[in-house]
């Protein structure tokens, strides 16, 4: 079987360095809050530009304090979007605000600025915008940010299937006013357990972001404001580091691989291939191709011993907890269709040119 991803395949390709840093940890003798996360949230920051990031202990943690630092809370409206991990909507959950979903853009299946800027006519008191960066490329933060300026948004990235991409040569995580990433083993930067990190350029923000991830403590270890309790531990910032020393070679890797993809099956009746925009750097977090017989193709593909997902079989609004129609004042028409057709190929930097070729092969026999 050829696996969909593989979290072990990166953890062997970097065996030898992981391994050094995890026993420069051990022997340390310090493991919450140490040297290697202040020098990982250093080397993070400086190969993103901006000028700082905080650690916390998920992507999903990362999205609620990012939203709780800007003052976001309870009942506060935050428009976001359906097609994305439930993380996401649960960010925004977790600080006391109400989401609204917005379609998306068919093509890169990211926030539809015309969708985003239908739903702030109807309700003009939408506080922020989380903006999803989906599968590896980046949403359209210029048309985003003119209407989230327009209305006077917070906006928050949720980056955590985009690190190293970009648009019109910015990175993404730098076009709003924070950023969210996650650290989950799958993502093109991968920890090997749980791990995030909020990004922003305001020092006061950080400020906050520090004191919200350890009980809203001060440096007397007095809490001023109501924080939680979400550390990135040192283990998983001294592999971080690891893996951040690497991450443009695998995501060039990622690209390689695409390309085979996107050139093999160019000519495939039946599947649709992911778009990516001309001024944008796909980092090709997930390969997602569409298709009207979704459910067949995979099965032929795992019957063929072809790992494939779907990433997601449900839209969020979709899913029995966030099923309210309060939730979603628009049409979602696109989110809809797409989670019936999309299917995620083989994709991560460890696959090999003999696996691409098979997993080309096997799409070409279906029918």
């Amino acid at each position: 079987m050829i696996p969909q991803c593989s979290p072990k395949a990166n953890y062997f390709a970097l065996k030898g360095e992981i391994d050094a840093a995890i026993q420069r940890v051990l022997e340390s003798g310090w493991y919450v809050l140490g040297e290697e996360v202040n020098a990982f949230e250093r080397e993070f920051a400086q190969w993103l530009g901006v000028g700082y990031a905080v650690g916390v202990a998920s992507g999903t943690d990362a999205i609620e304090l990012a939203l709780r630092a800007h003052g976001i809370g309870e009942g506060d409206k935050v428009a976001t979007v359906s097609h994305t991990a439930v993380a996401t909507v649960a960010g925004i959950r977790h600080c006391g605000a109400v989401p609204r979903f917005v379609d998306i853009d068919p093509l890169r299946f990211t926030m539809d600025p015309a969708s985003l800027e239908e739903l702030l006519a109807r309700e003009p008191d939408v506080r922020a915008v989380v903006v999803v960066h989906l599968y590896g490329q980046m949403a359209d933060m210029p048309a985003i940010m003119e209407v989230a300026r327009q209305y006077d948004l917070v906006v928050i990235e949720d980056c955590a299937q985009a690190h190293g991409a970009e648009l019109s040569g910015r990175r993404a995580g730098i076009w709003g006013d924070a950023a969210a990433f996650s650290f989950y083993p799958t993502k093109n930067l991968g920890a090997l357990g749980d791990g995030g990190v909020v990004v922003t350029d305001d020092p006061e923000i950080a400020k906050r972001l520090r004191a919200l991830r350890q009980y809203g403590w001060d440096g007397e270890r007095i809490s001023q404001i109501e924080g939680v309790n979400s550390r990135l531990d040192e283990l998983q910032a001294a592999i971080l580091r690891v893996k951040l020393r690497h991450l443009e070679t695998m995501n060039a890797a990622r690209a390689r691989i695409a390309r085979r993809y996107l050139k093999g099956l160019a000519q495939l009746a039946g599947i649709q291939l992911p778009f990516a925009a001309a001024d944008a750097r796909h980092v090709w977090h997930q390969f997602v191709i569409r298709c009207p017989e979704r459910d067949r193709l995979a099965a032929h593909l795992r019957a063929s011993g072809t790992g494939c997902a779907i990433h997601y079989p449900k839209a969020v609004h979709m899913m029995p907890a966030y099923a309210l129609t309060e939730y979603a004042p628009v049409s979602l028409t696109e989110t809809e269709k797409c989670v019936r057709e999309i299917l995620s190929l083989p994709i991560y930097p460890e696959l090999s040119d003999a696996q691409v070729e098979m997993v080309i092969q096997t799409l070409r026999e279906w029918k």
